[in-house]
């Protein structure tokens, strides 16, 4: 049985005139073409450390297996406003497992993209830890609980948006977080 010991986070953004080949381009920019990928839920194993992308790329063979969580979105409307994002929560104790999540959307600023990403990872981690909070609070006030209760080490994400091709090409987005061994 595998359980990835690293994790990279990476993004990339394609345009071209076959949707395909725009998520392949994406694909390149994000530096994953080369493996076969698998998508995978959102749990971070126990034990797994977030590395440097370059450190985590150079870890892949080419053709290899290689397990994912990737956030895709794609358009073919010019100046059509796409991200895709994947947000992370990382338990203070390393025999826990953390969240991975991912968020797609149309029309939303990245900023706003990766936050919703980081707070839907950091809100599955905080209700499987029992941490108690109010669901309609604002993502600045409930990450500050969640690291306040001492279980929640560290959240972030990793967000790629782009505007469709104002020549209604294909535009595709990808937000991926990488296992390794």
């Amino acid at each position: 049985m595998f359980t990835p010991k690293k994790l990279f986070l990476t993004k990339g953004v394609g345009v071209h005139k076959d949707k395909l080949a725009s998520f392949e381009v994406a694909l390149r920019d994000a530096g994953v073409e080369k493996c076969n990928l698998v998508y995978v839920s959102s749990i971070l194993p126990p034990h797994c450390k977030v590395v440097p992308k370059r450190d985590g790329v150079a870890l892949l063979q080419p053709g290899q297996i290689t397990f994912c969580v990737m956030a895709r979105n794609e358009t073919n409307e010019p100046n059509r406003l796409i991200s895709s994002s994947i947000g992370i929560a990382v338990p203070s104790n390393s025999e826990n497992y953390g969240y991975l999540s991912e968020h797609h959307s149309f029309g939303e600023p990245e900023k706003k993209s990766g936050e919703y990403a980081e707070d839907l990872a950091a809100t599955m981690l905080a209700t499987t830890l029992g941490i108690e909070f109010d669901a309609e609070m604002a993502w600045e006030e409930r990450e500050q609980i969640y690291k306040a209760s001492g279980h929640i080490f560290r959240t972030t994400h990793i967000t790629q948006s782009a505007e469709g091709n104002k020549d209604g090409l294909w535009t595709t987005t990808v937000s991926m977080a990488v296992f390794a061994e």
